[in-house]
């Protein structure tokens, strides 16, 4: 993956529909006027993975309180997302299925590993007008750190 293909801040990201762990449709532009976290992992039932989306889950009331809603994203499909959700005890965040075109959401925003047939570990925030305020790709070993996340909102 080369970085200068990485959505850029100030970048508009491309609306999207995905199907979310209990096979809802989840629609980018369904959340203009709101801010978006799309929390990238590479793949369901890992261990760093899973501390990901429980730390989402367990800060669903701060992201609700700065007009934010966090979901995560990976290549894994919709049955995966939901054995998993329920595994996890995730009820209130949207885990959604870049299956099929697998990886298409991960590709848009330049974060798709192609050697590996899944994305790299990453937080892009999208802004209330649909433009990329904040993009961060971390090394797949490590746990992205939710409460620079909870600092970023506050300051918008």
């Amino acid at each position: 993956m080369s970085k200068q293909n990485v959505v850029a801040i100030g970048a508009e990201v491309a609306d999207f529909i995905l199907k979310d762990q209990n096979g809802q449709a989840f629609q980018l532009s369904a959340y203009l006027g709101k801010k978006v976290l799309l929390s990238l992992h590479p793949l369901a039932w890992t261990p760093v993975c899973a501390s990901q989306m429980k730390s989402l889950e367990s800060r669903k009331e701060i992201f609700d309180s700065f007009n934010a809603v966090a979901v995560g994203i990976s290549v894994d499909s919709v049955p995966c997302k939901a054995a998993w959700a329920k595994d996890l005890g995730v009820l209130k965040t949207s885990l959604l299925s870049d299956f099929w075109p697998h990886g298409h959401v991960a590709q848009s925003l330049g974060l798709f590993r192609e050697p590996d047939g899944f994305s790299e570990r990453a937080n892009v925030i999208i802004g209330a007008a649909g433009i990329a305020v904040f993009v961060k790709v971390y090394p797949l070993r490590e746990i992205p750190d939710i409460n620079e996340i909870v600092t970023f909102l506050e300051g918008m």
